[in-house]
């Protein structure tokens, strides 16, 4: 079952937009928190300046009328040690959260004969001195007691933040002061800051979204173009086309220009395989045509028939065929086998049987890999360099502590093969290696072979770790060195 397709501006949109959210949502609420709790320290603050001035009155025995009790319309109780109302605003209607739910002063002797309300206030008064401190005559508590609870004065109920000092007094005993400080302010900037925040957040996020989307979308617009352009190229197959590279030198700069550099080696490997199967072709032709026409001849005139001739081209088309089908192999990626070979003894059998050849080699020079491929690579070199020598060639085998190609530092094993002929021009050492190339153009197929023998030789010798050169002998000659990772 397949899946919706869901765009990358889609997903980074979404994510963007989803990010952003949590973020203001979490910001918003610290931000309500931090506000919340700073407006209820400051209405704490201004309840506590109001009972302090109450009981600073108090402490300088002023008497109940002469008190600031209806300062800006806050409720204020003045309560004495044995929880009777001994004061209270003018306007005070109805208050709770103070412990003390009387509103309006009463004569000893009724606070005594009083109900449950009189006991329940006393003996929230009582708690109140539990928790109280010791004070002198004319002293204020430094201890300040924070409540919240609501008021209504003059017919308008509102929430209020209470603070209670107590006071030592010389006539009256302790008394405790309650006084409150509306909470409206901070009910009305919790409610202003939320209100901003649900229609403030919404909008910030949709532009969020629509930023994120427009960078998105310019941001891949490159990406678009390549994909237009691969899929362009994929309908036509025409690889010499490029991909636009962005000058942007960014992350779709660098996948455009590693794209184009894989375009680049697709198609030379394209026209390498072009060319290998043309020059295949041509190579095949020429055998196949010659033992045809001898055939051909043979069968309309027996007498004439060229044996060694038919033998020399099928030989020589067998050959041509195995060189193909081991490159083909190569080609496909082949891992040689691992095996133990003897170099040394490898070079003595290649070379039995061949007139100036010459073999120096140490003993035991073993490398991992596959015997009858290394044999051909041996058989390829002496091929070649019989086929250019004035008269003899050298074969040495030997073991080398220094590097051995691609397999870095260590051990590695060492077969050169020299002949003293006139040797490769340095503009050569490099294209000779290359399939179907013969230097000399003017010799024939016959004597040059079809240009495929170091190719294979160097092919080898890179699936096996190594490496294959050729330079210069003392002599003038070719030395061709073929280095390989001990075993």
């Amino acid at each position: 079952m397949s899946r919706p397709f869901a765009s990358v501006r889609a997903r980074a949109t979404l994510a963007a937009t989803l990010v952003v959210a949590v973020a203001l949502v979490a910001a918003g609420t610290a931000v309500l928190l931090s506000l919340r709790s700073n407006l209820l320290g400051e209405a704490g603050t201004q309840a506590e300046r109001s009972a302090r001035e109450v009981a600073t009155g108090l402490a300088f025995a002023k008497p109940y009328d002469d008190l600031p009790l209806d300062v800006d319309d806050r409720p204020v109780q003045v309560v004495d040690e044995e929880g009777r109302l001994v004061a209270a605003s003018e306007d005070l209607e109805r208050i709770s959260g103070t412990g003390v739910d009387a509103v309006k002063p009463q004569p000893a002797a009724t606070a005594r004969d009083g109900g449950d309300d009189d006991d329940d206030a006393a003996d929230a008064a009582d708690d109140d001195d539990d928790h109280g401190e010791s004070l002198e005559p004319g002293e204020i508590g430094a201890r300040t007691t924070v409540s919240d609870g609501s008021a209504t004065i003059d017919g308008d109920t509102e929430d209020y933040r209470f603070a209670a000092v107590p006071v030592e007094t010389e006539d009256r005993g302790r008394l405790t002061v309650y006084a409150g400080a509306p909470l409206s302010a901070e009910h009305g900037a919790v409610n202003t800051a939320l209100t901003v925040m649900l229609i403030g957040f919404p909008v910030l996020l949709a532009v969020v979204a629509w930023v994120t989307w427009l960078v998105t979308r310019r941001a891949l617009r490159p990406v678009e173009g390549i994909r237009r352009e691969m899929a362009a190229i994929t309908a036509s197959e025409d690889l010499a086309r490029r991909v636009p590279v962005p000058d942007t030198h960014d992350e779709v700069a660098r996948l455009a220009s590693t794209t184009n550099e894989t375009l680049t080696a697709l198609e030379s490997s394209v026209e390498r395989q072009r060319r290998f199967v043309a020059d295949a072709s041509h190579e095949l032709r020429s055998p196949i045509a010659s033992l045809r026409t001898q055939l051909e001849v043979a069968a309309a005139h027996p007498e004439l028939l060229d044996l060694d001739g038919a033998v020399e081209d099928t030989v020589r088309l067998q050959r041509l065929a195995a060189d193909l089908l081991l490159l083909a192999r190569l080609d496909a990626g082949e891992r040689p086998a691992d095996a133990r070979v003897d170099l040394a003894a490898l070079a003595r059998e290649a070379a039995e049987g061949r007139r100036g050849v010459r073999v120096r080699a140490e003993e035991d020079v073993t490398v991992a890999g596959s015997r009858g491929q290394l044999e051909r690579v041996l058989a390829n070199l002496l091929d070649n360099a019989q086929r250019h020598a004035r008269s003899a060639v050298e074969v040495s085998v030997r073991r080398d502590e220094g590097p051995h190609g691609a397999g870095g530092g260590g051990q590695a094993a060492v077969v050169a093969v020299a002949d003293d002929g006139e040797g490769v021009p340095a503009a050569d050492r490099e294209r000779i290696f290359e399939r179907f190339v013969r230097l000399d153009a003017a010799r024939s197929r016959d004597d040059g072979g079809a240009g495929l023998g170091l190719a294979i030789a160097r092919d080898v010798a890179l699936r096996h770790g190594g490496t294959l050169t050729v330079r210069d002998t003392p002599a003038g000659g070719a030395l061709f060195e073929l280095r390989l990772p001990g075993a």
